[in-house]
């Protein structure tokens, strides 16, 4: 895989784009990446519930869930699937709605410098070694185009919004992904 620094877009992404991206201000570029976990619906895996949401054509009337998060508008930069299918729904210079309230290193608005990354997962779910190896491509990846990333400055939505949000949730394997980047510096 490889960015493509002027359109934002990951070569060998599955491209989806969203309607739920704009840009970020003037000047900012991605500082931080926000890893995430979501399922649709809920603890449903492989279905096309992720991407109809991001798209804003989450089919309403499929299950009560749905309903519960009608009209609710927002994407993420990166979806990775069990299967480690990667897919992307924003460019990666453009400002994803992913973080929502947040606080992230002194600062609000975590959308503006931030690329979100949602693993197709749960709270009840172990990931898949498949979302690891992809994960871990695309951070690299991600580190290269804009070096102060460093796996110090990666963060779960639950650090960012705690007491709101619980994911990627206790079974992401934090020591696994981050020893498996590169060291700062």
């Amino acid at each position: 895989m490889k960015l493509e620094r002027s359109s934002g877009l990951l070569i060998g992404a599955h491209q989806v784009p969203s309607p739920n991206v704009d840009d970020r201000p003037a000047g900012m570029n991605p500082e931080v990446l926000v890893i995430h976990a979501i399922s649709l619906p809920p603890g449903v895996f492989g279905g096309p519930g992720v991407e109809q949401l991001f798209c804003n054509q989450l089919p309403v009337a499929e299950h009560p869930f749905y309903r519960e998060i009608a009209g609710l508008t927002v994407s993420a930069h990166f979806f990775v699937r069990r299967d480690g299918e990667l897919v992307q729904f924003a460019p990666v210079n453009r400002r994803a709605w992913h973080a929502g309230l947040s606080f992230c290193e002194g600062r609000a608005r975590v959308n503006d410098f931030s690329i979100g990354i949602e693993l197709e997962g749960d709270d009840g779910h172990p990931f898949e070694s498949a979302q690891y190896d992809t994960l871990t491509a695309l951070t690299r990846e991600l580190m290269t185009a804009y070096p102060v990333i460093t796996r110090y400055r990666i963060y779960g939505h639950s650090d960012i919004a705690p007491g709101r949000k619980t994911d990627p949730g206790p079974h992401f394997d934090w020591p696994r992904y981050r020893g498996a980047l590169p060291p700062p510096g």
